[in-house]
């Protein structure tokens, strides 16, 4: 019954607090402030973010976000598993709207991409709010590895040594977010794991979600900021591969192939 009122109750009509479109007076509303005056000087990232979050970030904030997008998140290396769906695309001559969106959609994978990203952030928040009752950091790792056998944003598929993080503390420093207590939390836990017997190093994402963190950036908040963050990327290996020849990314001749099936038919 209460489906069925909720159905009555929106025939024809969506109550929306984010926003509409007003044709008959040309004004467009977006999340409660008026798109053509209220919020004309902001950056197009600013306000794909203001409409993520509903807050408006100063300079700064913004120049560090983009920054760790711009640093951190966007190879143009079309091995990489969301970018090479984009290239295969491009191969096969698929649009560019239907490469890019098929590459996002795997970006949310388990072991890269935005699943460690956001498991990184909400890592450091339920460390946080151990170390605020008084457990010891320590003692919090050895039972989150023994529980779930990873540390989300430390441990990198790869090379052990991030490249990135160098990078991104040097904006953090130079806009003066290198100091804040999820980026100190972050380090203390790379020290804990890197001096143990893990033997593991902290990768960008850790460093990303502390940076984040820092701001006020909420889980949910940090896991709509990943949604395109990588798609600066995939461009240039959709390009390059539409480019080419038909079929020619990554082809693999059918002697490669182990099948072990039934045989050829000889009719």
């Amino acid at each position: 019954m209460k489906g069925y009122k909720s159905l009555i109750e929106s025939e024809h009509r969506w109550i929306s607090r984010m926003g509409a479109w007003f044709p008959e007076e040309g004004r467009v509303v977006f999340r409660g402030k008026d798109l053509f005056h209220e919020l004309k000087d902001l950056s197009w990232m600013a306000l794909l973010f203001y409409g993520m979050t509903g807050r408006i970030f100063n300079e700064k904030q913004m120049r560090l976000f983009e920054g760790i997008w711009t640093l951190c998140t966007s190879y143009p290396e079309p091995r990489i598993w969301n970018n090479r769906i984009a290239a295969l695309a491009g191969t096969t001559r698929s649009t560019a709207t239907l490469a890019i969106s098929a590459a996002t959609a795997v970006s949310e994978a388990t072991i890269y991409g935005h699943r460690p990203i956001v498991q990184a952030i909400d890592f450091l928040f339920r460390a946080q709010e151990k170390l605020e009752t008084g457990v010891n950091l320590e003692e919090f790792i050895r039972l989150e590895l023994k529980q779930y056998r990873v540390i989300p944003g430390y441990g990198r598929p790869g090379p052990r040594k991030d490249e990135r993080i160098e990078p991104a503390m040097a904006l953090a420093s130079e806009l003066g977010f290198a100091s804040g207590p999820y980026v100190k939390l972050a380090f203390d836990i790379q020290k804990i794991l890197s001096q143990g017997r893990w033997r593991l190093d902290m990768s960008i994402a850790a460093l990303s979600a502390a940076l984040h963190a820092d701001q006020g950036i909420s889980t949910q908040e940090y896991r709509l900021f990943a949604v395109l963050n990588f798609s600066a990327g995939m461009f240039p290996c959709y390009l390059e591969a539409s480019e080419k020849t038909v079929g020619t990314f990554f082809p693999l001749s059918c002697h490669r192939i182990q099948y072990e099936g039934k045989l050829h038919r000889v009719w």
